[in-house]
């Protein structure tokens, strides 16, 4: 399984091992499918263009059967054209089918002060590329995070990267999206 995501994915403020998918790793070395290796080549800051340029080497790199994408975020909010972002998003998702691998799509949303117009459009781009690529899609990475009652006491002091405490959250709300795929081995 390959993860290609950004800060979210990539352990950024946090203790080595206690991420998301460093947890996810854990989770499948005792209760399986056995076998599983995870490949985590997410980067801080890492935007959608970036994740494409980098996918083809991974790809012949890893050879896997299973790509989670998690990427997005900082194109928003660098203010990348969304076209752009669904573009690679796309591309990114093609390339991983083309060699036969499952797609999972984390989506993203944005703080409120995006605006709600702005923010639709950009969830929606998740949604259209899922369906146009036959990809799997969990709506949003960071649902249980983001939406907590004291969402503020599950994220650093910046505000935007969640906590040591929120990654097993995170992993919780993945696994449903991530189980279905592993099991088709």
């Amino acid at each position: 399984m390959l993860i290609l995501g950004d800060s979210l994915s990539a352990e950024y403020g946090l203790r080595r091992g206690t991420g998301w998918v460093a947890l996810l790793q854990q989770r499948l070395e005792r209760q399986g499918p056995a076998g599983v290796q995870v490949f985590n080549a997410s980067i801080s800051g890492e935007t959608t263009a970036g994740g494409r340029a980098r996918l083809p080497a991974l790809l012949r790199a890893h050879q896997p059967a299973l790509v989670v994408i998690a990427l997005g975020a900082n194109d928003a909010l660098r203010g990348l054209p969304m076209a752009q972002t669904r573009a690679n998003l796309r591309a990114m998702a093609s390339a991983s089918r083309a060699v036969r691998a499952r797609v999972l799509l984390l989506g993203m949303d944005m703080p409120p002060n995006f605006g709600a117009r702005f923010r639709q459009e950009f969830r929606q781009i998740y949604a259209d590329v899922a369906r146009a690529e036959q990809a799997a899609l969990m709506p949003f990475m960071l649902a249980g995070v983001a939406d907590a009652a004291d969402p503020l006491a599950l994220f650093q002091s910046d505000g935007i990267h969640p906590n040591e405490a929120a990654q097993p959250i995170i992993l919780e709300q993945v696994w449903p999206h991530l189980r279905p795929l592993l099991a088709r081995g």
